[in-house]
């Protein structure tokens, strides 16, 4: 029975020897892994104050500066039509006429009324004991009542609108500009509807709305940048002309901006980007390849005697390629700004030139 003890106390004296070499052969190894963690190759930035440029950078829509929707003044049916949608018209320039004949015809009717009522004007003084080739000794209020009477008064009015509506038989462009959203034909009523719009795309208005918080970022004169969204290579220079100084239910405000557009580039309606630079003066500029975000927290790395430092950031404005950083980090300190998407904190690096 003793026999037995004495295996049992040294079988068990054996399996804790063997335990204890194991633990010390796992911790050997895990050490040596962190001994010889492979440095990553970074490159680095060292930071100082420098000039910022703000991108405000919104969407508009572009507005002709002059549109008029033009239509006939009176009824009738289109006998000549001289232009087409998107035909470049000069002020003035005849665009379409209606049939005349019912026009010059109403014209000669009125004219021939006015004429007899002439005649029963003079008849009147007549009776009145005045003549109207003597008309300047007639007092103001008998020449009245004798017109009306004599319905010379209503002859005049009916001429003079039938002289009216046979000038505007004939539809002239108000001012220079592009034909659109011509749609009658010829010998078609021309009926109350618009008959056509004339645009004049030479400087449109760029409509695009800014936040509250960027109305100080934002003057009268400044310059804009603008690109269709259909074709963004096209870029055009332009300037802020109207800045509307209420804020609408969403926090927003209107701005307008004058674009030059000597190759038709821009159309009524059309939707644009609109891209404005701020000049902020001196900041902590990063480019945003530096900066991360761990925990839902911004993150940038330092390099410090061959190791990643792991700091928490504050950021302000940013533009197309960088962030203003206002607490974490300061002048003097060395940004990891490529190859930092994998560090952790007091990885080994090595800065590539």
């Amino acid at each position: 029975m003793k026999n037995y003890v004495i295996i049992a106390i040294a079988v068990l004296l054996m399996s804790a020897s063997c335990a204890k070499e194991k633990t010390g052969d796992s911790g050997k190894k895990s050490f040596r892994e962190i001994q010889d963690e492979k440095p990553v190759y970074v490159k680095a930035l060292k930071m100082e104050e420098t000039d910022f440029n703000y991108d405000l950078l919104s969407n508009g829509t572009v507005s002709a500066m002059r549109k008029a929707d033009l239509k006939f003044e009176t009824d009738g049916v289109v006998s000549k039509i001289y232009v087409k949608n998107g035909m470049f018209v000069k002020q003035g320039q005849l665009i379409a006429e209606l049939d005349r004949f019912k026009l010059e015809h109403s014209m000669i009717e009125a004219d021939g009324a006015r004429e007899k009522a002439y005649l029963e004007l003079q008849d009147v003084l007549i009776s009145q004991g005045y003549s109207l080739k003597d008309s300047a000794n007639v007092p103001p209020n008998v020449m009245k009542i004798a017109k009306i009477r004599s319905g010379y008064m209503e002859g005049a009015n009916n001429l003079r609108i039938a002289r009216h509506n046979l000038e505007k038989g004939s539809l002239r462009a108000p001012f220079s500009g592009a034909i659109a959203n011509l749609n009658t034909k010829v010998y078609n009523n021309a009926g109350s509807e618009t008959f056509c719009t004339v645009v004049d795309n030479r400087t449109p208005e760029v409509v695009f709305k800014i936040l509250e918080s960027e109305i100080s970022l934002i003057r009268l004169n400044d310059k804009v940048q603008v690109s269709p969204f259909s074709s963004p290579e096209r870029k055009v220079q332009g300037q802020v002309s109207e800045i509307n100084p209420v804020i609408d239910a969403n926090g927003m405000v209107q701005v307008k901006a004058t674009v030059s557009n000597p190759n038709n580039t821009f159309y009524d309606g059309m939707n644009v980007q609109v891209k404005l630079q701020r000049l902020l003066g001196k900041r902590i500029v990063v480019p945003k390849s530096a900066l991360l975000l761990r925990t839902n927290r911004k993150v940038i790395f330092t390099l410090k005697h061959g190791k990643a430092i792991w700091n928490y950031v504050e950021t302000a404005q940013e533009n197309s390629d960088s962030y203003v950083v206002t607490d974490g980090i300061h002048a003097g300190d060395s940004v990891i700004c490529d190859g930092n998407l994998n560090l952790a904190h007091e990885s080994p690096v090595i800065v590539n030139k």
